[in-house]
């Protein structure tokens, strides 16, 4: 922790959980804000339906290549810095995103940004352990993992909207204003929480020695796998939306927000269960309810698909159940990849991101288009990105039995 955290953020806790969910936000409104106009961009740019998959696969590989480096250039210069210049390149790829006149040059900007997203999320973890102790860091990602939940929520409504009634290119613009807002906000708001004493070098050869202590770490790895490859077993429904939404289930682009409201509701409801349990049960509790929700919920999606045709009535709600399981685990997994290795929690940050990213990016681009036109495929591969993480976590509850057993205090560390 900073030291002097207590005098770096004058006002209350909620809003400095506000503004870090608020950066973490430029991630799903990346995605879903553009996926209701699927249809028209492909028209419009005269691109086939796996060319308008690797404007996804490009932006989650970009997202992957780059957090390699926020959470290390975050160590070495301070968590502002690489904020603003994230959120400041963001923009600019939006903008360009909307000028696009051809698909090529979508797939470009569209991998600019993703280039650029990740130092919110990156970044804001770090923050939160920086400002924190560990029961109160956890109720503030819990927090952000709340509001960062209106996002997906918000983001294919006005998607929707701004495609049916300004055309496809609305919809980038809309993401250049955001991108101008925000960096506004946290120029003026943000605090550095990096204290000076703290900073990592970033010469080479510490920096690499900084990754191989990480990457050669089997509890690190095993806990990133454990929370960011679940994830996969609902972002792929996102993903395959414009076909799970639109062929299987018939609904119309404008209607597509009744699938995320549903998901993300989910989130929400789970990551404010985590935070309430903060310091009252231990993480490793806690974790496994996540799991056990996930196991049911996917092994009942999937038996319903077998044996009947999806139907909007029902094919929502396994995904929305799912999404709680997995927000009431993930900010605990979160808090224990970070406090690994405290010394270097932007680049444990930057790592985890990376793993869950290029997890995100094979369902995204190789994955979801061999079975989005099949439902029941849909249900089995949700149910292995989550069985994936399942046996991650069940090696480190048996190799390392002692994680994540204490119950999380408010002391400083």
């Amino acid at each position: 922790m900073n030291p002097n955290a207590d005098k770096l953020w004058p006002g209350p806790r909620w809003a400095l959980a506000v503004l870090l969910a608020l950066l973490g936000m430029l991630g799903p409104f990346s995605i879903d804000t553009y996926i209701p106009a699927f249809t028209g961009i492909a028209t419009s740019l005269g691109a086939q339906p796996l060319q308008m998959q690797q404007t996804l696969s490009a932006y989650l590989f970009g997202y992957a290549f780059m957090n390699l480096f926020h959470g290390a250039l975050a160590d070495s210069f301070g968590r502002r810095p690489v904020v603003l210049w994230g959120v400041a390149m963001f923009t600019v790829a939006s903008a360009g995103c909307a000028l696009a006149q051809s698909i090529e040059q979508l797939v470009f900007f569209r991998a600019l940004q993703g280039l650029s997203t990740g130092a919110g999320i990156v970044v804001s973890r770090a923050v939160i352990r920086d400002m924190f102790p560990p029961a109160q860091a956890q109720q503030v990602m819990s927090q952000v993992t709340i509001y960062f939940g209106v996002a997906p929520a918000i983001a294919p409504i006005v998607g929707g909207w701004l495609y049916v009634h300004l055309g496809w290119h609305s919809v980038f613009w809309f993401l250049t204003g955001v991108g101008l807002l925000l960096w506004v906000a946290n120029f003026r708001y943000l605090p550095e929480t990096l204290h000076v004493d703290q900073r990592q070098s970033f010469r080479f050869k510490p920096l690499m020695q900084g990754y191989g202590q990480l990457t050669s770490s089997p509890r690190f790895l095993l806990l990133a796998l454990a929370s960011g490859v679940p994830f996969n077993g609902m972002f792929l429904y996102v993903m395959a939306a414009p076909a799970f939404l639109g062929e299987h289930l018939g609904l119309h682009p404008t209607e597509f927000f009744w699938f995320f409201v549903l998901t993300i509701s989910g989130i929400m409801s789970g990551a404010w269960l985590s935070g309430r349990l903060a310091g009252k049960i231990a993480p490793k509790k806690q974790i496994r309810h996540g799991f056990v929700i996930m196991v049911i919920v996917s092994s009942i999606n999937l038996v319903a698909n077998y044996f009947f045709k999806a139907h909007v009535s029902w094919a929502l709600f396994p995904i929305a159940l799912f999404a709680f399981g997995w927000a009431l685990m993930v900010p605990v997994i979160t808090l224990l990849v970070l406090d690994l290795y405290p010394e270097r929690r932007g680049m444990a940050s930057s790592l985890q991101a990376v793993i869950g990213a290029t997890a995100n990016g094979v369902v995204a681009g190789l994955l979801v288009p061999l079975v989005m036109h099949s439902t029941l495929g849909l249900a089995a591969l949700s149910l292995s990105m989550m069985c994936i993480g399942l046996a991650a976590w069940l090696y480190v509850h048996h190799r390392w039995p002692e994680i994540g057993r204490a119950v999380s205090s408010n002391e400083a560390d």
